[in-house]
């Protein structure tokens, strides 16, 4: 190999790494199957709205939109430190700056969490529960269920926060830690759908 082709070589092998799928095969089934599942879920909510757009639609407007814009802006926020942590994990010179990253995340879902509550209990405090119709047992179903994602990502976060205080980390590790930030993605994609299919669509 002259020396003209070895760094061209390299440079190959290094665009190569850049371009891999993130995480293991085994987490994407996971998440795409997880995805499925709420797909699923948003087509039933969307076929029962179409029995009874009228109710959906008076229902729809006892929610909050500021709360759930904020929401989304959170979200969105979290994520996008999260994607700075994973950055900065690849950058040596960097490196340092992954634990803070990953701790703005972790803090975007906690607000989320608060905001959330807040929401829950201005419903409460209206008297709207799960069985006041059909469009809010829809609404507290589907929130819930992604809260619990969101949970379950903040646990998922707190294990790539101890990863980004290690000086090395195994090919396992490095692959639990992108995967753990793509189930963090998932979980802001999802609220990406429910917000304007809860609070938006008419």
């Amino acid at each position: 190999m002259t020396i003209v082709e070895e760094p061209r070589a390299e440079a190959g092998r290094r665009r190569a790494r850049e371009r891999h799928i993130p995480g293991e095969p085994g987490a994407w089934i996971f998440i795409f199957g997880d995805m499925a599942v709420f797909a699923v879920f948003f087509a039933v909510y969307l076929q029962a709205r179409t029995k009874d757009p009228a109710l959906f639609a008076a229902a729809q407007g006892e929610l909050n939109r500021n709360l759930g814009a904020l929401n989304t802006v959170i979200l969105l926020v979290s994520s996008l430190f999260v994607v700075l942590a994973v950055r900065a994990m690849r950058q040596p010179l960097n490196r340092h700056r992954a634990p803070l990253l990953v701790l703005g995340g972790m803090t975007g879902g906690v607000g989320f969490i608060v905001v959330k509550a807040f929401e829950y209990s201005e419903k409460f405090a209206h008297g709207i529960t799960p069985a006041t119709n059909d469009f809010f047992m829809y609404y507290f179903i589907l929130t819930g269920l992604h809260l619990v994602h969101l949970v379950l990502g903040l646990a998922v976060l707190t294990a790539l926060w101890r990863f980004a205080r290690k000086e090395e980390l195994s090919a396992f590790q490095w692959g639990f830690f992108e995967a753990g930030a793509c189930f963090w993605h998932m979980v802001d994609l999802l609220w990406i759908v429910l917000f304007p299919l809860l609070f938006l669509v008419r």
